[in-house]
């Protein structure tokens, strides 16, 4: 039997290990201590911290890995990255997981690979900021080159702004400098990937729902992305351009975009599965388990016969994160949503008596409703029905 470790025990990773016993294989899941659900979900436990490559590589021998994957965060791809490289396991090579994982190497590697991606400079002090303003155009966006999800970015409209927020990144990153870039305003989007053996199995379009918190927060997705044929081709070539400039193979691959007056730019990508629910976007899209894919090629089986197995009528799908708008104390939670196979799934991480935070980004989720349907507004008016009769009340 072959061994999957999994690094991080959140609930996305639940799925994953679920995925990889279901096809025959005995998961262990790594993480530091704590109440993640993943821990009950694996058949053992390794304690590491996976932000800690040389723990990762300790933990992957200590248990004898055939593979190891992770999915939805990016905590430990750099770790999986040279865990996989020092034991010759299939995965993605470190450089290319270091690479994903600094926006301001992925940048410069963008820009040497012809990618459209927004213009940038580095900054470390008022000083450096006022001389890139000079070149960039306004709005722009601040960001830290090593923080996850929203932290340490920030959309600056005015010169003011940019010049307030860039000492909140700088005190927020481990780095002496930050990245400022030209913030593109059109159409967000993103896009799944899956790279084997150098061969791009699929480039996915999707539409993101996002939330403003400082920076747009994604809170949804759907698929397909309802798009003219030029802009999908303009995104499946901005992708394929992004995973080699990064030099990814043998990972799932996560990439934002922005749309403007038809023109596709990349504004990021990481070498593993997005998070707010897209395994499960690409899964209903195309009738298999993604999760098993990922599963699967970390182990050295080929992901190609679960992909092969896809439906030919491709199945359109939405999703949504159930989010407070205050911060406070979850009263009760009403449920008078009647189940049926459009729900591929509702669920809660709170329960009545948690305290909860304001939404402003994915951590303080309170839960997440999939759907399926015929179409996609059908799909986003069941959501919005959904919404309507699943109510979480805070006080």
């Amino acid at each position: 039997m072959k061994t999957l470790m999994v690094l991080g025990a959140s609930a996305p990773q639940v799925q994953l290990i679920k995925a990889a016993k279901g096809l025959g294989y005995h998961t262990v899941v790594c993480s530091i201590p704590g109440n993640y659900p993943g821990f009950a979900a694996a058949d053992e436990t390794a304690y590491a911290d996976i932000s800690d490559p040389e723990a990762v590589l300790a933990a992957a021998r200590q248990v004898h890995a055939d593979g190891i994957a992770t999915c939805c965060l990016d905590t430990g791809v750099r770790a999986l990255g040279y865990a996989c490289e020092k034991l010759g396991l299939t995965g993605l090579s470190e450089a290319a997981a270091v690479c994903s994982a600094d926006k301001w190497s992925m940048k410069n590697a963008f820009m040497a690979a012809g990618v459209n991606t927004a213009r940038f400079c580095r900054v470390a002090d008022q000083a450096s900021l006022a001389k890139a303003l000079e070149t960039l155009t306004l709005p722009v966006i601040i960001k830290a080159v090593d923080l996850q999800g929203s932290r340490g970015i920030y959309i600056c409209r005015t010169r003011e702004a940019a010049f307030e927020n860039v000492s909140r990144t700088l005190a927020e990153t481990s780095k002496d400098f930050c990245i400022v870039e030209e913030f593109i305003e059109g159409n967000e989007l993103g896009a799944q990937s899956f790279i084997y053996h150098g061969d791009i199995l699929f480039v996915l379009p999707h539409g993101d729902n996002t939330y403003l918190s400082g920076t747009n927060v994604p809170v949804g997705h759907y698929a397909p992305l309802d798009a003219p044929e030029s802009v999908l081709a303009a995104v499946d070539e901005q992708v394929r351009k992004a995973i080699r400039a990064i030099g990814l193979d043998n990972c799932a691959v996560n990439l934002d975009l922005i749309e403007r007056d038809g023109k596709v730019y990349v504004i990021e990508l990481t070498g593993r599965a997005g998070a707010t629910c897209l395994p499960e976007t690409v899964s209903i899209y195309y009738g298999m388990n993604y999760y098993e894919m990922i599963a699967a090629m970390a182990v050295g089986d080929d992901p190609t016969a679960i992909f092969d197995r896809r439906t030919d009528a491709h199945r359109p799908n939405a999703s949504r994160m159930l989010l407070s708008e205050k911060s406070g104390t979850v009263e009760r939670i009403v449920d008078g949503v009647t189940r049926d196979e459009s729900i591929f799934d509702l669920s809660v991480i709170v329960k009545p008596g948690d305290r909860v935070e304001k939404f402003t980004n994915a951590k303080h989720r309170l839960g997440q409703v999939i759907v399926q349907g015929p179409t996609l507004d059908w799909c986003f008016q069941r959501i919005d029905q959904i919404k309507e009769q699943f109510i979480i009340e805070i006080k």
